[in-house]
């Protein structure tokens, strides 16, 4: 049975996220600790802040080891904005920082040639999945959602990066390495498309 360990490691705020699940019919629950995550099918990694202060508190926690193991151990984990950024080798956010090395690639800064537009990137914009995305299921191809970023993987053309949108530029949006995955957007913040992401993640493994 499916059962959806939110993390609560200090920083996010995950009521939204449970939200969501809850509204799905999906069982979940908020995980302080690492032996709270042993019963749980999946695991969810929220996250709003720095990726150096977001690393110190998986650390502090014990919840850094406890990602690495669940997906060693074929459990299904998701990323949410800082969530999916601590999956890459390292930050360079406030100086470089490693991070849990789930994923290929690094965290940079958000740089646009067009004043235009405003850094951080916050609100709706239109996100393109490719084919291969499992998290993309139901969704056509291509959805709204809902971003406030300012840091994203530097790589937009790496194999295992699986939507992207474009704020001056392309940004990556979503990545996906085995059962590990990630999106930059908050799919709980994201009406009907961010629900049936949920209901597809919540769906695997």
């Amino acid at each position: 049975m499916t059962q959806i360990g939110v993390l609560d490691y200090g920083i996010s705020n995950v009521g939204s996220v449970q939200n969501a699940f809850d509204f799905l019919g999906v069982a979940s629950r908020l995980v302080a600790a690492p032996r709270e995550l042993e019963d749980c099918s999946h695991v969810v990694v929220p996250g709003d802040g720095s990726f150096p202060e977001g690393m110190a508190c998986l650390k502090n926690t014990g919840l850094a080891e406890a990602i690495l193991r669940a997906a060693e151990r074929g459990k299904m984990v998701l990323g949410i904005c800082l969530g999916m950024q601590l999956f890459a080798e390292e930050g360079e956010e406030f100086g470089l920082t490693g991070g849990l090395g789930l994923i290929p690639g690094r965290v940079v800064a958000m740089r646009s040639a067009d004043p235009a537009l405003p850094l951080p990137q916050v609100g709706w914009n239109d996100v393109a999945l490719r084919d291969h995305a499992r998290l993309g299921t139901g969704l056509g191809g291509r959805a709204t959602f809902y971003f406030m970023q300012s840091f994203v993987f530097s790589d937009p053309g790496a194999p295992h990066v699986t939507a992207h949108c474009d704020y001056g530029g392309p940004r990556v949006s979503a990545v996906e390495k085995d059962n590990v995955m990630g999106v930059q957007f908050h799919p709980e913040k994201s009406q009907r498309a961010g629900l049936r992401l949920l209901k597809s993640f919540a769906e695997l493994g």
